[in-house]
């Protein structure tokens, strides 16, 4: 565990690394679809709109977002690029979830079952991502009033604000891939 708490950045930003190269892979292979790989890319930009204010407002110094339970080895640039591409990642993982749960067409038209399972994975995993966190020592988030804590994990704070970023953001990935699927159609 200790060897984890030691690398735990330099495997985030590894994981962060290889998400868009996997991906450019199975696409170039043919394994994902073209709608997939552009889902790809919005979720990744989705996640870039809160990767970016809340990375430089705390990088900055201008709000106390979170704190680093150890120093980062790379500038908060390489943060928000490689949470960024987690983001987009994740969403993926999402999508997958829908095929396995979901029955065919998928993304055609609105289906509560689809947007639940997004909505599902995303608390899931960004319950999960805050735990591993702030359990291997990588960073917790400050509680205040726009963000309330929800409980303590490793004496650390659970909070609000990511979990509703986490449910808001599936939401709107699930119409922009209901608009996508569309406009490829």
């Amino acid at each position: 565990m200790k060897l984890l708490e030691q690398y735990f950045f330099y495997i985030d930003f590894a994981i962060g690394a290889a998400v868009p190269l996997i991906v450019v892979v199975l696409y170039a292979a043919k394994k994902i679809s073209p709608f997939t790989w552009k889902l790809f890319w919005i979720g990744t930009a989705i996640g870039f709109t809160w990767e970016v204010p809340l990375s430089t407002l705390d990088g900055l110094g201008i709000v106390d977002i979170f704190t680093f339970l150890r120093t980062p080895p790379a500038h908060f640039i390489f943060i928000i690029i490689s949470h960024t591409f987690w983001d987009g990642g994740l969403f993926l993982i999402g999508v997958w979830l829908v095929n396995i749960f979901c029955r065919e067409p998928r993304f055609a038209s609105f289906s509560a079952q689809e947007l639940s399972v997004l909505i599902i994975w995303g608390q899931a995993q960004e319950l999960g991502v805050e735990l591993l966190s702030t359990g291997l020592g990588g960073w917790g988030y400050n509680p205040a009033w726009w963000n309330p804590s929800l409980f303590l994990f490793n004496g650390r704070h659970i909070t609000l604000a990511p979990q509703l970023i986490w449910l808001a953001a599936p939401v709107l990935f699930y119409f922009a891939a209901l608009a996508l699927k569309k406009k490829i159609q």
